[in-house]
């Protein structure tokens, strides 16, 4: 099952009380105070994992609660520090505070990590209150509560590509020629619910990760067909391979829903629009797809492939094709 967004509580855990102790042992006739410190509760961090790939584990998990400190005890023993908790989440995992909204960390990273609860200091016992006047404190303070926090954990999958295009443009059908991932695919009007990723290996030294992202319809920008749902995971991608349909099964125009869907991103965030795009006729064993390529090429002024996933023409041309894009993007990133 494939989660990308949960609400969860978090709680760090309560410092342990410190202790009120005097030294009492025979021969020893002026014992002072020696009551221990308490220990600090554990607190909630989260670490952004590649092989994690979805947010499941937590939507069934609702409440985290950091482990108690011990409490100190007599002879100057502090308790022991709670244990802390280490949440795995997927890179590309946006952790907001419910409450106000605010961004607390995007883990964008393998291994980036931030603490949202800390745990509560430990109360000091009353070897800590001593002093020269003060010989026999008899006062030790109770362990803190720790951070109280409830968060929306928000999945943008991190792809170096994105596949987009209507439903049933034949984006799934393509990420699983081109890769290992095995995505649902049917020979009804049917689009994928969630994104499905998958790692293209051109050779031995060239590689990159696909995402064929669920079917835009008109109106997605703002909200319709679970339109925000699916442009968010967009933003992640460094290009986008845009697949036409020659003959859409709603009998629509071709070259109109590309067009729409690039409006859709624009509408939805003016970067998208300005993305890197290779756009792409799909089903090219059918009889009109030839047609509909000249035709959008003539439209928008620049390539357009075509391919088909069922025969494999013209897959490899794709693939280089990416590659390169890709390789230019990231060095005019670089250089920026």
């Amino acid at each position: 099952m494939f989660v990308d967004r949960v609400e969860i509580k978090v709680e760090g855990g309560k410092g342990g009380d410190g202790c009120m102790s005097f030294r009492r042992e025979k021969y020893v006739p002026k014992g002072g105070p020696n009551g221990g410190d308490g220990g600090s509760g554990g607190s909630i961090h989260f670490v952004a994992r590649s092989q994690v790939d979805s947010l499941v584990a937590l939507s069934h998990k609702k409440h985290w609660r950091g482990e108690r400190g011990t409490h100190g005890q007599g002879s100057d023993c502090h308790g022991r520090k709670g244990e802390d908790i280490w949440i795995e989440v997927p890179m590309g995992t946006l952790i907001l505070d419910k409450t106000n909204g605010l961004v607390l960390k995007d883990l964008s990273v393998e291994g980036e990590q931030v603490t949202v609860a800390n745990g509560g200091a430990g109360g000091k016992g009353n070897a800590h209150f001593k002093s020269a006047t003060n010989r026999t404190p008899r006062q030790a303070n109770r362990g803190e509560d720790g951070d109280h926090r409830e968060l929306i954990l928000e999945l943008k999958v991190i792809a170096d590509v994105g596949v987009i295009g209507k439903p049933n443009a034949g984006k799934s059908t393509l990420l699983s020629r081109l890769s290992r991932a095995r995505p649902e695919i049917a020979d009804y009007p049917f689009t994928t619910k969630f994104p499905n990723l998958g790692r293209v290996q051109l050779d031995l030294e060239r590689t990159f990760v696909m995402a064929d992202i669920p079917g835009l319809i008109e109106g997605a920008h703002s909200g319709a067909g679970l339109g925000h749902e699916f442009l968010k995971h967009i933003e992640r991608a460094g290009i986008l391979v845009h697949l036409v349909e020659p003959m859409p099964m709603d009998q629509t125009d071709p070259i109109e829903n590309y067009l729409n869907i690039r409006d859709e991103l624009s509408l939805f965030n003016d970067s998208l629009g300005e993305r890197p795009e290779i756009v792409v006729v799909s089903k090219g064993e059918l009889p009109e797809a030839s047609e509909v390529q000249q035709q959008l090429e003539e439209r928008i002024k620049k390539p357009v492939f075509l391919i088909s996933a069922v025969t494999g023409v013209g897959l490899k041309v794709l693939t280089e094709a990416i590659y390169k894009a890709l390789v230019k993007s990231k060095s005019k990133m670089a250089s920026a």
